[in-house]
């Protein structure tokens, strides 16, 4: 029993840190005015998060298929954890002097992403979710074959490409969320778009678990 409350301990923990790395991230990116220097500067989070091995919702939720069940309740906990995770981040930064620049920057991206329309919204999050279990997977190849430099780039170009093209990241969109101060109206957009993030994070596993049966 003790060993089950210190994984869920361990996994509640990781998954609210992965949010306040990408709430590092989120806020990195509003701050620059270069689009493409602060795509990459993004990146600074999802490369923390799987070089520590902490918890990242769409940096999971793509394995769902290669799990046994219990994966999915584990899935539902980081996503859970890292959405706090951006509320601590979002609450932070609310009380420094750059409160007033990431809340309007914020605002007008929460404006944009929430008066698209359903379709559109999954369809971007699915592209993202895609994108994001192929930087985690690219980093569990890399370190396979000890290369470093292939990580760095396996895991940064997938979050520049999803930043740069728009796609709708639900951990980002989170603490743009918190940011803009528009919880609790938008948390049905979050979880449009995690659906939209499993969707496409699952469709690579799928078919690999397909072509495995041949």
């Amino acid at each position: 029993m003790n060993k089950q409350i210190h994984k869920l301990t361990s996994l509640v923990l990781n998954a609210v840190l992965s949010g306040i790395m990408i709430s590092v991230g989120g806020a990195v990116y509003l701050l620059c005015d270069n689009k493409i220097m602060g795509s990459f500067l993004f990146s600074f989070g999802l490369f923390t998060i799987v070089q520590r091995g902490f918890a990242l919702y769409t940096g999971k939720v793509g394995y769902i298929p290669e799990n046994p069940p219990g994966y999915i309740l584990e899935t539902f906990i980081t996503l859970v954890g890292n959405i706090a995770g951006t509320a601590i981040g979002a609450l932070l930064l609310q009380n420094t002097r750059f409160a007033d620049s990431l809340h309007d920057k914020a605002a007008v991206s929460m404006e944009i992403k929430t008066g698209d329309s359903l379709t559109s919204q999954l369809i971007l999050g699915a592209f993202c979710g895609m994108l994001m279990f192929l930087a985690v997977d690219n980093a569990k190849e890399c370190r396979k074959k000890n290369a470093d430099m292939s990580l760095v780039f396996g895991v940064c170009l997938p979050v520049m490409i999803f930043i740069i093209c728009g796609f709708n990241h639900s951990i980002a969109d989170a603490f743009y969320m918190f940011t803009a101060r528009t919880f609790p109206e938008d948390l049905s957009y979050i979880v449009i778009i995690a659906s939209g993030n499993a969707i496409g994070g699952m469709m690579i596993p799928v078919v690999r678990k397909i072509n495995s049966f041949q």
